[in-house]
């Protein structure tokens, strides 16, 4: 009985972070109320682009003018995540989200909607998601403690695949029978109640060892990261795998392709399906140690499923595979986020998430431009399957490449020993500090009201 027990709480999501962690909680709740709304834009974007110009390689595009200012403010984001409160840059950086998709808004009610606004938001979304993200991931190793880092991880993917299933679906629908519009109009009406929230996390300054955002402060940041071989080793091959295997561009045409255009809000939302069925069942990920090698494996089946994918003949066969490479792409994130969130020190955690911000989203920005270049230059079909083939070879030589990568284990790595040692010493330190004050304020050493004095 008790076997029986532990296995079926191993197939639980762990909620360790969200109960031990108010700001977590808001923090959850926020982002699941803003990828909802984002989604929606997600779908409704390139299908506006396409309804206009017809073009693959202008959906692609888009992907184009995203690219040069995620690397910028990515970058430059995560030096401001060290330097300043990141409460403050999480809220200014969400409301000028929500401006902007209110310009796609405004461009959508126009008589004749025009084309360049839409690169325009796309380039400043992507340079607003760049300052913002390094704050979003820096601040949780802040607020939840260091063993329960990979259930947070698989936690914050939750939230992401939770909208990411019903904002494409409902965008499918409201593009098809509502109108552009209503989908823009719903999603910055979800940036207000986010910014709302954001509102009630409590204040998180920057270290004592902070120093300004300079580029002195990014170069510091890179240095780290290309000596971490291991931490060299997560970006390098989320990189390749999301660009070489990261077609979302053609699911307008690949809907087309099946003659199935009731499909395309379905594609949108399989990929994360499949990362929602692992997240559903990932209290397994804590019994795992061995970080590097389960990114690995994971990144050469998301290649595998997507060259599948792009063989089948039957939408519902592409819509089962497109969810098999979302729960393998799941599995890769939780344990790279691990390996970052559980090793890297707090004055540097703001300049290597930008860093990471570019592995998990450069990949797929310039991954839709190369998906929209080869099936302009070939077929819709041939850049999927042809993509997802070159991307399980890169994983796997890039593996070879790092050995590091592959022998780094959780328990005995001396980044996360120090780290798990510098965080244990943290917590001691404020409960004597808290059990100094109670006595200050004419406590016992235990809370316990102290005698007055004999009359």
């Amino acid at each position: 009985m008790a076997d029986e027990s532990r296995a079926y709480r191993d197939l639980l999501p762990d909620l360790a972070p969200w109960h031990a962690s108010r700001d977590f909680r808001l923090m959850w709740v926020a982002g699941l109320i803003t990828a909802f709304g984002s989604f929606l834009t997600f779908v409704a974007l390139p299908v506006q682009v396409k309804e206009l110009t017809g073009s693959a390689l202008a959906v692609g595009a888009i992907g184009t003018v995203e690219l040069v200012p995620l690397i910028v403010f990515g970058l430059y984001g995560g030096a401001l995540a060290d330097a300043m409160d990141k409460r403050k840059l999480i809220i200014y950086s969400e409301a000028g989200l929500g401006l902007v998709s209110a310009v796609l808004l405004v461009n959508s009610l126009l008589p004749e909607p025009m084309l360049w606004p839409l690169y325009v938001v796309a380039a400043l979304t992507s340079a607003l998601t760049g300052i913002q993200r390094p704050a979003l991931d820096s601040i949780v190793p802040r607020i939840v403690p260091h063993e329960h880092l990979p259930a947070a991880a698989a936690l914050n993917s939750l939230r992401w695949q939770l909208g990411g299933i019903a904002g494409p679906a409902l965008a499918g629908f409201i593009v098809a029978y509502a109108g552009l519009p209503w989908a823009y109009a719903l999603d910055a009406g979800t940036f207000a109640v986010s910014v709302g929230l954001a509102l009630m996390l409590a204040p998180s300054p920057a270290a004592r060892e902070a120093v300004a955002p300079s580029l002195h402060a990014i170069a510091e940041g890179a240095r780290y990261a290309w000596n971490r071989k291991e931490l060299l080793g997560t970006y390098a091959i989320d990189l390749a795998a999301m660009f070489f295997a990261f077609p979302l561009a053609l699911f307008p045409f690949l809907a087309d392709d099946l003659d199935a255009p009731w499909a395309l809000g379905l594609m949108y939302a399989a990929l994360p399906a499949g990362s929602l069925l692992v997240s559903l069942t990932s209290g397994w990920t804590r019994r795992v140690h061995r970080h590097g090698r389960a990114v690995m494996l994971s990144a050469a089946g998301w290649g595998l499923a997507i060259t599948a994918a792009g063989m089948m003949p039957s939408a519902w066969a592409v819509l089962l595979l497109l969810t098999v490479a979302g729960a393998f792409d799941m599995v890769s994130g939780v344990f790279r986020a691990a390996m970052w969130n559980q090793t890297i020190p707090d004055e540097l955690r703001g300049r290597l998430a930008g860093i990471e911000l570019l592995s998990y989203s450069v990949g797929p920005v310039a991954g839709q431009f190369r998906s929209g270049g080869v099936a302009a230059l070939t077929s819709v079909r041939t850049s999927i399957w042809s993509g997802g083939v070159v991307c399980a070879g890169a994983v796997v030589l890039l593996a070879a490449c790092l050995p590091k990568l592959m022998t780094y284990d959780a328990r005995t790595n001396e980044h996360a020993v120090r780290e798990r040692d510098r965080r244990a010493a943290a917590a001691a330190e404020r409960e004597k500090t808290e059990k100094t004050e109670k006595a200050g304020k004419g406590g016992g050493p235990d809370g316990v009201p102290a005698p007055g004095p004999a009359t």
